[in-house]
């Protein structure tokens, strides 16, 4: 295990040179934290389906416990329990669109992650910069617990637990707890816990930021420590509940799934939970005594306990769902956290959004009306009047407006316009519109899935490091 412990001291003094500007040291937050005696206990695993041919490159690194799904490449790297997701990697022959201009794709786009540490970490390939479009690369970066890489090239990084970075480029920066960021680029920044930030030049501008205070009840990370929380909390005491599913080579599929839906077999169902056609279960989600209505989707680390989602609801990476009941055509944002109880059911109408990291923690009864957006911390009627507003009224806003914690600043319409526009089209690659011929998504792509598994070297200075391995077609 020699090597593996240079491996991470390599990482980390990578990351802390690129962060040097910002005077951030990453070593307190990390050393003790890697795992490395767990990091060797655990095999890695990779989808193939028709859609999805091997491709991955594997060399000087640990995958322990990690998912790997499209064309991949890893190397100097570690990786502990997180999820590479590459079901949305552009194919050559595509033309990526960018405002007035047409860019073709020379070159089949891989994943491509160098000189990183990402502990339980979601990484989605759906990128969009138009500089970078053939390689998504994570280089020089660590990602913490529970934390979002989605669409997202990552330089030189810091991302604390439960954050999310999305559709931003990012270059020297630290990200918070829990902070949730989509601002296109971002460089040479450490952005506080609990900031909610989601900006387009020209366009808008939306910034909120939880109280400290409040916020350490969810989500508290110090140098030296775990993290802790609620939050983490919640998340840690269902880890069990995974262990059969990952000790099993092979397991079958529960009978109820219907032809045109998707169960992952890395993925946890609990006794009475319906699922309907066209809905898409992604792995390491988590259901129990609930009922997903036709073309729902739970995204991976997603908990669903105890609720109702009558159809075509979007549970984004990371969004947990408790003791409520939800419209149609609802979606619940990253990392978000709503719990309700048995006498204090949580109820939002149909056709609302919830923003990234949003939380509602109730102990009464509350229930949102069809057509709101809703951010922020939630704890009863008097929270909820300055932490939502009417879809059709925050379409109205033209200039600044702020309420409670939340400043905005550009046309309201863009915003809530681009929020639709991207659950339509979450709905679509998922497969809610499928129709038994036509609108084919993930859902219906990936029945077939097959899985492969690798394994590290099991004693000795390279114990816990996985044979370089090339695996293509």
């Amino acid at each position: 295990m020699q090597v593996l412990e240079k491996l991470l001291d390599r990482i980390i003094q990578r990351v802390n040179i690129n962060l040097r500007e910002l005077g951030f040291d990453v070593t307190p937050y990390v050393h003790e934290l890697a795992a490395l005696n767990q990091m060797v206990k655990f095999y890695a695993f990779y989808g193939i389906t028709p859609q999805h041919p091997i491709n991955f490159q594997f060399m000087h690194s640990n995958l322990a416990g990690s998912y790997f799904l499209g064309r991949c490449r890893v190397t100097n790297s570690l990786l502990y329990k997180s999820d590479i997701r590459g079901d949305e990697l552009k194919k050559k022959g595509a033309v990526f669109r960018f405002k007035q201009y047409e860019i073709p794709i020379t070159r089949d786009e891989e994943i491509d992650i160098e000189d990183s540490l990402l502990i339980k970490t979601l990484v989605h390939c759906y990128s969009h910069d138009p500089e970078s479009l053939e390689k998504f690369f994570i280089k020089d970066t660590i990602a913490m617990h529970y934390a979002n890489i989605h669409g997202s090239p990552s330089d030189g990084c810091f991302l604390a637990p439960f954050s999310t970075v999305d559709l931003t480029t990012m270059h020297d920066c630290v990200v918070g707890e829990f902070s949730y960021i989509q601002a296109g680029e971002i460089s040479h920044i450490k952005i506080d816990p609990g900031t909610v930030w989601i900006r387009s030049p020209e366009k808008f501008n939306f910034l909120y930021r939880f109280d400290s205070r409040q916020l350490e009840n969810y989500i508290k990370f110090i140098p030296g420590s775990k993290p802790k929380g609620l939050l983490f909390d919640f998340v840690e005491d269902k880890k069990k509940d995974f262990e059969r599913i990952f000790s099993l080579v092979n397991i079958e599929t529960p009978r109820s799934v219907p032809v045109s839906a998707t169960l992952d077999r890395y993925a946890v169902i609990k006794p009475h939970t319906k699922i309907s056609d066209n809905v898409l279960v992604a792995q390491r989600a988590y259901l129990k005594n609930s009922w997903l209505g036709k073309g729902a989707n739970a995204q991976e680390n997603c908990y669903i306990i105890n609720s109702r989602l009558e159809g075509c609801d979007v549970t984004a990476h990371g969004g947990k769902i408790i003791e409520a009941d939800l419209g149609t055509k609802v979606f619940v944002g990253f990392n978000s956290f709503l719990r309700g109880s048995q006498d204090a059911r949580l109820t939002i109408g149909k056709d609302s959004i919830v923003m990234p990291h949003t939380i509602i923690d109730i102990s009464s009864p509350l229930n949102i009306p069809p057509g709101h957006i809703i951010w922020g911390l939630i704890r009863n009627e008097k929270d909820l009047k300055t932490n939502s507003l009417p879809i059709r009224e925050f379409s109205g806003i033209e200039t600044d407006f702020s309420i409670g914690n939340m400043i905005f600043e550009g046309s309201g319409s863009s915003f809530v316009s681009g929020f639709k526009d991207r659950i339509d089209h979450i709905l679509d690659s998922n497969g809610a519109f499928f129709n038994g011929s036509e609108n084919k998504g993930h859902a219906q792509k990936n029945q077939r899935i097959s899985f492969n598994m690798i394994q590290p070297y099991p004693m000795g200075e390279l114990k816990g490091l996985f044979p370089s391995i090339t695996i293509q077609p």
